[in-house]
């Protein structure tokens, strides 16, 4: 962990303290009576009779955060977009005059300036003011109503507000309120915003929907991981700001959303800057949580922001999730992707090694690739004004620590579109995640000289499927079309010659068309339950040919890392000319069990030498896992006691051991957990809460159980609430 940055770390280099936080409750931003130059002339002389004050700043709470989609945040103060006009209604000592002249002011961070953007003045009738725009709606008596409107360009986070009344001999101001202060958000109903986007049902999607699913598992075998978002629970845009304030972002580059979004890819991993969540891909989650134990983003968030400190443990489908709460939080529209099949550390290289020794056994200490089963990523939808105008839309941006960008670990934003078209050439990382969609898989064989030999290529086995939540559905959407062209076809071609063009590398080994191939298959398959694999042989040639092959079975990461090897196996088949030979191979429970861990993906490896002919295929297992009972009780109402039970029933012949359940449910219940030392064998667990809804509309439970030797375990519910 690298040491605290303190503020005398930048003397000599800056003549004021650098401008790094939104949550500075600075008392001092003003005098409350500036008096005007003397060499100058005042601005205005005193009306006559009593003086002008300010007796109560209403920031219209209720009129403003319907109009503005931010209703659902929990939070005492007013949320608003920018780039829309929101109200304010200043209560005066007395009607306003022609004479009276008032402004009020918006400050952001410390030192706050107008030609960073930080201090903006809002003038009302002839005086001409700062960037926003002020006007006044409506008078009636002492109270004025005023329109005030955010440049869509506007910094976003947390603003002070003052009013000012302006006299002939200076300014008087309100003192420190902070039931005034005001959240600025991006704006993606804003049709001048970066971040528009132009459908409403998107909108809703991507922005305000607190809830998502991630798809996981393998190609054939997709299941299905929900995540609570929570970007609008209480603390979480605090926290979000806060993400930005560690990060020592300048505070007038908060409003450019590239420069956010880069800062907070790199921010939300610890790997170079204390960021949000430490990345673990092993066994041992003893020091933290277990990524496979979380149910959502909130209670990470809020653990970083009241420590400060790196939160234990995450892997990719966490860290997008944490992201895309952090995107969707600040208004940024975002969603989740999964990339089944995704090539990893090709940095340029468009090709993924996989090694094997003479008798056709995996090499695994000369493979240095891997595919990972599947790898999870980010979307936003931004304009690129900094790129051609077909390249905007659909961004990659990824949080999970993997190769550097700048110098931090980071990736995107990257044009989907770029992406499919090959374009390279353009920032940030396209290079990268092209490798990760459109790798070849070539297989070598390893001579007794150690000479490495190509015997088979497969152009289609890397991102095989893409997948994101379906708008308004929990059902996949396939987004593999928008990444890339059907393998083989022209515009693949002319992708790939392109791709080549801009330093990436290709294979391009001319192999001889095979005659005998082999394909491996699986039934889906529950965690203690035998497995079964179909392995058949095709052969093209005229003649019977005679199959010496080679089963490795191992338990694996879903990073493509072996585990535990569990399984060498021997066999031979022998394939009539023009047909296919099945045989049917067994694995039983009792082999694999005891080498799992925390991991429940199988891979097998299938290798055969028939002549001068090598063949090979890989499958990949998930075990299914039983899942959770949730029932909820009462009135679906706002604000009314409600309760929901959670029940489970241990199916296995052995105990579980150090259990730990998890719930929540945005708008509905806060993160609670319950633990068991032990659930017996074919034994049963209920565990009932009340909670008191807090958002309307269909809403959604979950629960997630995760134990020292049972894992991926959850249950869902969802319940519409009335007003």
């Amino acid at each position: 962990m690298s040491r605290p940055v303190n503020e005398s770390d930048y003397r000599g280099r800056h003549s004021e303290p650098v401008p790094t936080s939104n949550l500075l409750s600075d008392d001092n931003d003003y005098l409350p009576f500036e008096s005007f130059d003397d060499r100058g002339r005042p601005r205005g002389y005193a009306p006559a009779g009593a003086p002008l004050q300010v007796q109560n700043v209403d920031m219209c709470q209720q009129q403003n955060k319907p109009n503005h989609y931010t209703t659902a945040y929990d939070i005492q103060n007013l949320v608003v977009r920018r780039g829309q006009e929101f109200v304010l209604r200043i209560t005066f000592s007395r009607p306003l005059t022609p004479e009276d002249d008032f402004q009020v002011e918006f400050l952001i961070g410390s030192n706050p300036s107008p030609n960073k953007g930080s201090l903006v003045t809002v003038t009302f009738n002839s005086r001409h003011g700062g960037p926003w725009l002020g006007r006044i709606l409506e008078s009636q008596g002492q109270a004025v109503t005023l329109g005030i409107t955010p440049t869509p360009d506007a910094i976003v986070g947390k603003f002070r507000t003052y009013v000012a009344i302006v006299t002939g001999g200076g300014m008087q101001r309100t003192s420190r309120d902070t039931s005034t202060d005001l959240y600025l958000l991006f704006n993606a109903w804003c049709p001048d915003d970066p971040v528009f986007l132009a459908d409403e049902a998107e909108r809703r999607e991507y922005v305000l929907n607190d809830t998502g699913v991630i798809f996981q598992g393998s190609v054939g075998s997709v299941t299905t991981r929900h995540w609570m978002f929570g970007q609008f629970e209480r603390g979480v845009l605090d926290a979000c700001i806060y993400i930005l304030d560690a990060s020592r972002m300048p505070i007038y580059n908060r409003g450019n959303i590239i420069k956010l979004i880069r800062k907070g890819s790199a921010m939300l991993n610890s790997q170079d800057d204390n960021g949000v969540l430490v990345g673990n891909w092993s066994d041992d989650y003893s020091m933290g949580t277990p990524p496979t134990s979380w149910t959502g983003s909130v209670k990470i968030l809020l653990q970083y922001a009241n420590t400060g400190v790196p939160v234990c443990f995450a892997q990719c489908w966490v860290f997008a999730g944490v992201f895309n709460t952090f995107l969707r939080c600040l208004g940024v529209p975002a969603r989740v992707i999964t990339n089944f099949s995704s090539a990893h550390d090709n940095t340029g290289n468009l090709k993924t090694d996989l090694i094997f020794k003479t008798d056709g056994t995996p090499d695994k200490r000369h493979t240095r690739d891997s595919i990972w089963n599947y790898h999870c990523w980010n979307e936003v939808c931004i304009a690129r004004h900094d790129l051609p105008p077909s390249l905007g839309g659909w961004q990659v941006v990824d949080a999970t620590p993997q190769e550097t960008s700048d110098g931090h670990f980071r990736c995107g934003p990257a044009s989907v579109a770029a992406i499919k078209e090959g374009l390279l050439c353009h920032p940030f990382d396209c290079g990268f995640v092209f490798a990760e969609v459109n790798s070849d898989v070539v297989f070598y064989k390893r001579d007794r000289y150690g000479t490495l030999s190509p015997f088979k290529v497969e152009k289609a086995y890397v991102g095989q499927i893409i997948y994101t939540k379906a708008v308004g559905s929990t059902a996949p959407m396939d987004i593999t079309h928008t990444y890339k062209y059907p393998e083989g076809s022209s515009e693949d071609n002319k992708t790939m010659a392109r791709a080549e063009e801009y330093g990436c590398q290709r294979d391009h080994s001319e192999l001889s068309d095979a005659t005998l191939t082999v394909t491996v298959s699986a039934e889906p398959v529950y965690l203690g339950q035998d497995v079964n694999l179909a392995v058949d042989f095709q052969n093209q040639s005229e003649l019977t040919t005679t199959v010496h092959a080679h089963l490795a079975g191992s338990v694996i990461f879903y990073t493509g890392v072996t585990a535990n090897q569990f399984k060498d196996l021997d066999f031979t088949a022998t394939v009539p000319a023009y047909q296919t030979e099945r045989v049917v191979l067994n694995v039983t429970a009792q082999e694999y069990m005891p080498h799992l861990g925390s991991q429940l993906c199988l891979h097998f490896v299938v290798t055969g030498q028939a002549d001068d002919q090598s063949v090979t295929a890989i499958k990949v297992v998930d075990l299914q896992t039983p899942g959770l009972t949730m029932t909820v009780s009462g009135e679906p109402r706002m604000h009314q006691e409600m309760f929901v039970t959670v029940s489970f029933t241990n199916p296995f012949d052995f105990d579980l051991k150090n259990v730990r359940l998890a719930m929540e449910g945005p708008g509905l219940m806060e993160h609670k957990t319950h633990e068991y030392s032990i659930i017996n064998a074919h034994a049963s667990i209920s565990w009932k809460e009340s909670f008191f809804p807090r958002l309307e509309g269909q809403r959604c439970l979950m629960a997630v159980l995760d134990c020292s030797n049972l894992h991926q375990v959850f249950g869902i519910a969802e319940v519409i609430i009335t007003a």
